[in-house]
């Protein structure tokens, strides 16, 4: 497992709304840091680590903070050690899925903390290692585990999955209109020769695709890599349940910031935070009971996006949705 030192390719991944994450973040920072009972040490978890960008950028603007970093990748966690020595003594490593956060926090001796954010999908990093099979673009073995070794691969799925099932994944994780077509095909392809790498599973899915389709849209195997990569990873289900534990997780005046990157995990994530914040009493109650009052209110209108100027600097940015709360009340 090779490493990247501080200051080395893995720092020249640029957070994506590093700006606007830190800004929201800082007002939960810096009133603890400051009036917190007993001056305590605030503390966010970053609960997708990755190369440690956020991380970093936290560190450096609150001298007092101290981050639990979670990352269920061994080469992220590996690689964001590296480019976080500086600051050894404030970040705490767990290797593991975002949605173990209460066990992680037990760990680290914490019942609450500051902040909580969520870089949601693959990683710069991930995209970058050829051998883990995430990026449509180069040959690679068809993996996609975020956790190496550990479960089924996209070759797995490829290879086993019935026809509807296989479709089924590619229409609800992947969006893609021709999931029956690339479905059939994939198992037609697979009767002569399992599916091992990407690049035959690439010109399937183009050849699949009707040719007016493919002029638009982005590359025409996007959706199907997105759809194995979640699926692989059960990654819709974790966070669905990562998130109401982040928000459990929360001392009053501490937030949750979500980066999402399409619409799957940008829809549970306004679900969620809408079922916190909204008022659930009859309209028209004259006095609303201080127990019936949400305990958390939105900090976003809707969901943000990056500006025109980062999306052309940064193209991860240019997808993304930013939703954040702030915990009111106990």
């Amino acid at each position: 497992m090779t490493t990247e030192e501080p200051g080395g390719p893995d720092a020249r991944h640029v957070p994506v709304l590093l700006d606007r994450v830190l800004d929201l973040l800082a007002p939960a920072i810096e009133s603890n840091a400051t009036t917190g009972s007993g001056g305590r040490t605030p503390v966010v978890v970053d609960a997708t680590l990755g190369l440690g960008g956020h991380t970093e950028a936290m560190l450096r603007r609150f001298e007092h903070l101290r981050i639990v970093g979670v990352d269920r990748d061994t080469e992220a966690l590996s690689r964001a050690r590296a480019r976080l020595a500086e600051f050894e003594d404030r970040v705490t490593y767990a290797h593991a899925v975002y949605d173990e956060l209460p066990e992680v926090l037990a760990d680290a001796g914490l019942r609450h903390v500051d902040g909580v954010l969520f870089d949601l999908g693959v990683s710069s990093m991930q995209l970058d290692l050829a051998d883990r099979g995430f990026a449509y673009a180069q040959d690679a073995p068809l993996d996609m585990r975020m956790t190496p070794g550990v479960g089924m691969t996209a070759a797995d799925i490829l290879n086993t999955y019935p026809a509807d099932r296989l479709a089924r994944v590619l229409r609800v994780h992947g969006e893609e209109k021709f999931a029956k077509r690339i479905a059939e095909a994939v198992v037609a392809a697979r009767d002569t020769e399992p599916f091992t790498r990407s690049a035959r599973l690439v010109d399937l899915v183009r050849d699949s695709i009707p040719a007016a389709a493919r002029r638009t849209g982005g590359h025409p195997a996007k959706r199907t890599f997105q759809a194995l990569r979640i699926e692989v990873n059960d990654e819709l289900a974790v966070y669905a349940r990562a998130l109401p534990a982040a928000l459990d997780a929360l001392t009053v005046g501490g937030r949750v910031v979500v980066l999402a990157y399409h619409s799957l995990e940008d829809r549970i994530t306004k679900r969620a935070l809408a079922e916190v914040t909204t008022l659930k009493v009859p309209h028209g109650l004259p006095v609303v009971p201080a127990e019936l009052e949400p305990r958390f209110r939105q900090l976003t209108r809707g969901a943000e996006q990056a500006s025109d100027a980062e999306s052309a600097e940064n193209p991860r940015a240019r997808s993304v949705r930013l939703r954040a709360v702030e915990r009111t009340a106990a």
